[in-house]
């Protein structure tokens, strides 16, 4: 039998002294922001806020085999198969189709002087806060699956139009979204297949923008809204944090995290902060 994952969480009371000091690290843009869809789903939006959730809506328009049923990328990729690339292109621009309203947390760390964004959900809110201000980017992970070019990513600038990535060197804020998003190019890494190639090389950093990486030099994170409960998504947020700083922090529902999801706290040496992600983003604003 498995001897239990033993890792010490910081109570709500100790919680909120540190993020009083995430907060200015924030403010200091010493500390890197890592957004998963929990902070988009605090808006209450009219798309999916999960995999679980993408998977489902995709399970309402196509049907899907019992193993796909409950795994967004299986899902996409069984699509792909049987329909069309396209079919999956046009069903995640329909499930992200209704703009997500920032939240405050969103208007605020667009506010600030933040070197680096890292958005991990296919929604605009981020982009929508931004287009508020002047001096920022895009930089997208894009799908190699049929493309014919020998690309991880592309930038965009404030208004949409795609760049020279010698472009972004110039902007004040890079938005990162590893995974794609439905604005402004609907490029989404979804399907199985779109993964393969990236977490092939991911170990060895390439599929991770050259901007991205000088940025993230001697940066904490802060992980806000987002799950591990997935291979995937603990591969990313790893290489993504890989030569940064050594102290890191993660917004956790205790009672939701998996085993796999302990590990990996305790493995990265995140300091999990066990308070509710509602609360943390009223300290975070008001500190």
């Amino acid at each position: 039998m498995n001897a239990p994952v033993q890792i010490d969480f910081v109570n709500a009371t100790d919680a909120k002294a540190i993020l009083a000091d995430v907060a200015a690290g924030l403010r200091a843009a010493s500390i890197v922001p890592y957004i998963g869809p929990g902070l988009a789903e605090l808006s209450r939006p009219d798309v999916p806020t999960t995999p679980e959730a993408l998977s489902a809506f995709f399970a309402s328009k196509v049907a899907l085999p019992r193993r796909a049923k409950s795994n967004a990328w299986a899902a996409a990729q069984h699509i792909e198969i049987n329909k069309h690339r396209s079919t999956v292109t046009a069903l995640m621009a329909q499930a992200f189709a209704r703009p997500v309203e920032p939240t405050a947390l969103h208007d605020h760390l667009a506010s600030l002087s933040l070197p680096v964004i890292v958005d991990t959900w296919y929604d605009g809110a981020m982009r929508g806060a931004l287009d508020k201000r002047d001096g920022w980017g895009e930089v997208q992970g894009i799908t190699r699956a049929s493309i014919g070019e020998n690309r991880w990513y592309r930038f965009y600038d404030s208004i949409g139009q795609e760049v020279d990535g010698v472009v972004a060197d110039g902007w004040a804020t890079v938005l990162y979204k590893p995974h794609g998003g439905v604005q402004p190019a609907k490029n989404f890494l979804i399907s199985d297949a779109d993964y393969v190639e990236v977490l092939t090389e991911v170990d060895i950093q390439t599929p991770i923008p050259d901007i991205i990486k000088e940025r993230r030099i001697g940066q904490s994170f802060l992980f806000i809204g987002c799950r591990f409960n997935d291979q995937l998504l603990r591969s990313y947020a790893r290489q993504i944090i890989k030569r940064t700083a050594k102290t890191h922090y993660a917004i956790v529902d205790l009672d939701a995290l998996s085993r796999n999801e302990l590990r990996f706290l305790r493995e990265q040496g995140l300091t999990p902060l066990a308070i509710g992600l509602p609360r943390a983003v009223e300290i975070l604003l008001t500190h």
